[in-house]
């Protein structure tokens, strides 16, 4: 299943299409965060240093087909989270942690408390 499709077809004009296709260049070699602007849409997204490209070449029916495929993996917060806790589940653990710790102190205070209470009622 598909987290997220962009597909838009439409006619342009020669230049139109290497208007687009420069914005991508300029993208692909900048890498980092960048916005596309694919009228009427800005599609944001994150440029990696290393993609899988397959580029395809078809002449069916009296047309020519060409096609630019780039892929790469996502690097989401899902994927980050995968491998290590967000930072607010991490301070959440600690507070747990650290509750529990008090808890515990609390506890050996109070039995502490009550056996020198036994001991003082049997002097």
């Amino acid at each position: 299943m598909t987290d997220l499709k962009f597909e838009q077809k439409r006619s342009l004009s020669r230049l139109e299409a290497a208007d687009q296709l420069a914005a991508l260049a300029t993208a692909l070699r900048q890498g980092g965060d960048a916005e596309l602007d694919i009228d009427p849409w800005k599609l944001s997204l994150r440029i990696p240093d290393d993609f899988h490209s397959e580029i395809e070449f078809e002449v069916e029916d009296g047309e020519i087909e060409l096609e630019i495929e780039l892929k790469w993996p996502i690097t989401s917060a899902a994927a980050r989270t995968a491998s290590s806790p967000a930072p607010e589940e991490r301070t959440a653990t600690k507070r747990t942690t650290a509750k529990r710790a008090t808890a515990k102190r609390t506890t050996a205070k109070r039995a502490t408390a009550a056996a020198k209470g036994t001991a003082s009622k049997k002097s």
